[in-house]
């Protein structure tokens, strides 16, 4: 099975209603309704790659996993606080720290090596090595 593939069966088991639709200002968001029903918004002509799309499925499924949601009275502390917990639950999913040290042990060490490796961006990348570090995992 294909980790897009995987990303839509999280949703599927976890009754997470996954929908094609134009969005006006981002490729992706996702809600929770007054009864806790979870949905998630995908625009294909702005996701541009299944990378893109993996990304963008994981990291709202980790709002909907998480239960983190904000709306726009938040303060920004808040909602920092909320990507990051949808960041963390997307890199746990999509890089788990056992293959991240595996590749290390193998001699994946540079970033664009692991993006390579593990099908995402430099820029995710980054993050899950931020994830790590802050969980301790890791060390500068």
């Amino acid at each position: 099975m294909t980790v897009l593939a995987e990303m839509y069966e999280t949703a599927y088991l976890n009754d997470i209603v996954v929908d094609c639709v134009k969005l006006h200002k981002t490729a992706s968001l996702s809600l929770m309704d007054d009864d806790g029903d979870c949905f998630i918004a995908l625009d294909p002509y702005r996701l541009g790659s299944e990378q893109n799309e993996v990304l963008q499925i994981a990291h709202e499924l980790g709002h909907c996993m998480t239960g983190s949601f904000y709306n726009r009275y938040s303060s920004l502390n808040c909602i920092s606080q909320k990507e990051y917990r949808a960041d963390k639950w997307a890199v746990h999913k999509l890089i788990p720290f056992s293959e991240l040290q595996r590749a290390f042990s193998e001699g994946v060490v540079d970033r664009w090596e692991l993006a390579e490796r593990f099908a995402v961006t430099e820029a995710f990348m980054e993050t899950a090595l931020h994830v790590y570090r802050r969980e301790g995992l890791l060390r500068d």
